[in-house]
């Protein structure tokens, strides 16, 4: 198969969760754009068939799939489902998760965030990536694929951020997840990275900005938002084989927030 350097995915298939909106579809969109087939996970299947659809206007394969990454039934059956329909798996984006607006934590200290809200932070950003990992893993390895891994971390799996401690937990245990996986597959050809945006404008950063209060500007070198295609740039190569001597490794993109 003849590979370009503008359609750098011809033919491999590549796993999305979240690909509904925001980052994810931003992903999909890209992906299908280099020649990927791609299968959009997410929770809200109407979010999923969309992205579905507009890879196809693009003149993409892609399939939706309606997934709770929470749950490992649904797990395991999303990655059987997209080897079904597609015949193997060479890339995974796995970035589905929610923020502090989702589990009513947003500027709540940590003594007074309710147990419930814990739990439901880690099962999806933390219990999420390991479930998907786990099935990824297994079909990369039992096609003796190559393979290439990005997981969804943030700022918060770097340093901490007030009122934000489940999601600064769960997102610094998605960075252990990805070193571990790294030096555990590496051997096998199966490169695992996370990324680590700082704010961009998507559904999940402006719910929390809303129950903040006014938004404020955002604190990096740039004084604006990140769009959801700067970060899917940097997933994207990732993904490709232009990453091939990169692993293990959590890459920032966030204007420069982290740097002073």
């Amino acid at each position: 198969m003849t590979h370009t350097h503008s359609r750098s995915f011809d033919g491999k298939v590549v796993f999305v969760t979240g690909g509904g909106s925001g980052i994810g579809r931003a992903a999909c969109l890209l992906l299908g754009r280099e020649g990927a087939r791609v299968a959009v996970v997410d929770r809200d299947a109407e979010a999923a068939h969309a992205t579905a659809a507009e890879l196809k206007a693009l003149g993409g394969e892609s399939l939706a799939i309606e997934s709770d990454v929470a749950a490992e039934p649904a797990v395991a059956d999303a990655v059987e489902r997209t080897l079904a329909v597609f015949g193997g798996l060479d890339g995974a984006f796995n970035n589905a998760g929610i923020g502090t607006a989702a589990v009513g934590t947003t500027g709540k200290s940590l003594a007074q965030v309710e147990f419930e809200a814990w739990q439901r932070t880690i099962a999806v950003n933390l219990t999420g990536v390991f479930l998907c990992m786990k099935h990824q893993l297994a079909a990369m390895q039992r096609d003796r694929r190559r393979g290439a891994i990005v997981n969804m971390s943030s700022i918060g799996g770097l340093i901490g951020l007030r009122g934000s401690s489940a999601y600064v937990a769960s997102k610094h245990g998605v960075i252990g997840l990805t070193k571990t996986a790294a030096v555990e597959y590496g051997a096998a050809g199966i490169r695992v990275n996370a990324v680590c945006p700082g704010h961009v404008d998507t559904p999940m950063v402006s719910s929390a900005a809303t129950l903040r209060g006014a938004p404020t500007a955002p604190n990096n070198q740039f004084g604006r938002l990140g769009r959801p295609d700067e970060i899917a740039e940097l997933v994207v190569w990732l993904l490709s084989d232009r990453a091939s001597f990169t692993t293990g490794a959590a890459y920032l993109a966030d204007g420069g927030r982290l740097a002073g």
